[in-house]
């Protein structure tokens, strides 16, 4: 599959601070990329590079044979870029946002009409295009947003957490409205803070922190590098008496965490030492109260690559 995004060694720093540090990546032409990492992590800034906002300090970006640095016009004709903050009118009906954004891009007249209609489709509030957003849920303004964005047709779409802040069937509508533009072999970034949107519908995952790739491919494969990998959670009263080099005998622990009254071990290989642990909160008289366990899934995978939430 052709590439149709191809960033080298990307570079932007603020005030001597890296925000993007040494990025490269690319993107095959229909996919859908999901782009994860803590805050912090350089997301917003490559977004805003590609988007053409920013100019990196060095590195080079290459979208559908156009390179940014000669070819920044060429380039915005073939984005659409669905903001973190919404950019509507709220005065004005939904059908006339739509057209005002499209217009843009050169539509006009029967072709026009055609993408508005079909744009309001696609995020289901064709029956509301007669409607200001001003009277919208939160929701229907993100949905509204993304049929801004899409409403020319582009053959990118850069989506920068659009489902923050809304209720489960606006989420879901943007995510029904992402598998109609999949069919259509639209490529598309897709930053968000919410794992199982990622699961749901991207081809391949980025996690990113510290402005730089630090892992990539499907969910399936980097999660398969986990595979033999264990995270046991145990509530323990009297854990005042346990540190961390209580458990430095015991082979194959990646991670030991002490927080409040829980302990969190990452454990590794076929022998994972369960009894073992025990052992250790036995011989410090501590009470074990609970434990529960978890194999590798994205969401562990990422806060072991990491060491953050990702709303951290």
């Amino acid at each position: 599959m052709a590439e149709t995004i191809i960033a080298q060694n990307l570079k932007k720093s603020y005030r001597n601070v890296p925000a993007v540090n040494d990025l490269s990546f690319t993107v095959s032409c229909g996919e859908i990329v999901g782009l994860l990492g803590p805050n912090g992590a350089g997301k917003s800034t490559t977004i805003n590079i590609l988007a053409t906002v920013l100019k990196p300090d060095s590195g080079n970006v290459t979208i559908a044979g156009h390179n940014l640095q000669n070819d920044k016009k060429q380039i915005k004709k073939l984005l659409g870029i669905v903001p973190q903050e919404l950019a509507i009118y709220e005065e004005i009906s939904a059908e006339k946002n739509v057209r005002f954004f499209a217009s843009l891009y050169g539509a006009s007249g029967t072709r026009l009409d055609s993408q508005v209609k079909a744009a309001l489709k696609t995020v289901g509030l064709y029956d509301r295009r007669g409607d200001k957003p001003k009277t919208f849920s939160g929701g229907m303004k993100r949905r509204l947003n993304i049929a801004c964005a899409i409403a020319h047709q582009p053959d990118i779409i850069i989506m920068d957490e659009p489902t923050v802040g809304i209720d489960p069937q606006s989420r879901n509508h943007i995510l029904e409205s992402i598998a109609a533009l999949r069919e259509k072999e639209t490529t598309i970034i897709y930053s968000t803070h919410y794992m199982e949107e990622v699961e749901a519908i991207a081809d391949r995952v980025l996690i990113m922190d510290d402005g730089s790739v630090i892992a990539s491919g499907t969910t399936e494969e980097i999660c398969k590098r986990y595979e033999n990998q264990i995270s046991y959670s145990f509530v323990v009263d009297g854990i005042a008496n346990v540190e961390r080099s209580s458990f430095s005998h015991i082979p194959n622990l990646q991670k030991v965490e002490i927080k409040d009254n829980a302990i969190f071990v990452v454990a590794s290989g076929v022998e994972n030492n369960l009894n073992d642990i025990i052992d250790v909160f036995i011989s410090n008289g501590c009470n074990l109260e609970s434990m529960s366990s978890e194999k590798a899934s994205l969401e562990t995978v990422f806060l072991d690559l990491t060491g953050k939430k990702l709303r951290d």
